[in-house]
């Protein structure tokens, strides 16, 4: 009944974000009052901070929706930007769908990479769940680790999902397309990035220096860090921080700033 219940629920928000249902909106343009000092906090004083212009580019959108920290103000404040999903069933059955009627909104099937081309991408090979899309990862000891650890064992007996017996179909491969910076950026005039939003299970610090922000220079930068080993995030702050980044750890995020547009002392602390 519980798992009826919030499926019922998630189909709800889903339809009502898509429609763009204008109680839906205005619920988060006049009610919604984030928590003090969360990321979500940070993401609408930020968006306002910059206004009708903010630009978005995020890496492994997955559905749009589900533990998405930027939909909502995506849709409150009418950010203009590209999404990046490689996985075609999500992308065909959510990502697309959610943002159809949002014009300010590119959404693309396919990943970043160093060059235009293919690769292929690892995911859960029995089940299209939120939790199974959200572990696909170029990086197929990410996903060897999920099953390892039994974090992939505890979703399915959590969602009564019976984990088939043939190892061979526990990790699928989709051969997806990728786009690279320099392509993104000039095909859809991404002249300023005032955030690149990052979660592609372990390759976060790869993305980061694809995108090449010594360069791009987004204003703010929010990836998933748990993935990481301990030398590739202390790599990664370098990085940042070499590039004048002010940074905060939040949970599995990190989040990033320039310096210069550091105006958000209850959250950042130089």
């Amino acid at each position: 009944m519980k798992r009826v219940i919030k499926s019922a629920l998630f189909n709800l928000r889903f339809n009502l974000s898509a429609s763009n249902n204008f109680l839906f909106r205005w619920n988060y343009k006049y009610f919604y009052r984030p928590k003090k000092g969360t990321l979500s906090a940070f993401l609408s004083d930020y968006s306002k901070s910059v206004g009708d212009s903010f630009t978005v580019v995020q890496i492994g959108a997955n559905d749009g929706i589900t533990h998405d920290p930027i939909h909502k103000f995506i849709k409150r404040d009418k950010w203009g930007g590209v999404l990046l999903e490689p996985q075609s069933y999500v992308f065909d059955n959510y990502l697309s769908k959610i943002y159809r009627k949002h014009p300010n909104i590119t959404v693309l099937n396919a990943a970043m990479g160093m060059e235009d081309g293919e690769a292929i991408l690892y995911k859960i090979g029995f089940s299209n769940a939120r939790w199974a899309t959200g572990l696909a990862t170029f990086d197929r000891a990410t996903l060897e680790k999920a099953f390892s650890s039994g974090h992939v064992s505890r979703k399915c007996r959590k969602e009564k999902i019976n984990i088939p017996e043939d190892t061979a179909t526990h990790i699928a491969e989709e051969k997806v397309n990728i786009i690279s910076q320099k392509t993104l950026r000039k095909k859809y005039a991404l002249n300023k990035v005032d955030l690149l939003m990052i979660d592609t299970e372990g390759f976060d610090f790869e993305i980061i220096k694809m995108f090449n922000i010594a360069v791009t220079n987004p204003g703010a930068i929010v990836f998933e860090h748990s993935h990481l080993s301990d030398e590739d995030y202390a790599e990664c702050l370098g990085h940042l921080e070499t590039n004048d980044y002010v940074i905060r750890k939040e949970g599995a995020n990190t989040v990033a700033i320039k310096k210069e547009l550091n105006h958000f002392p209850d959250y950042f602390i130089d």
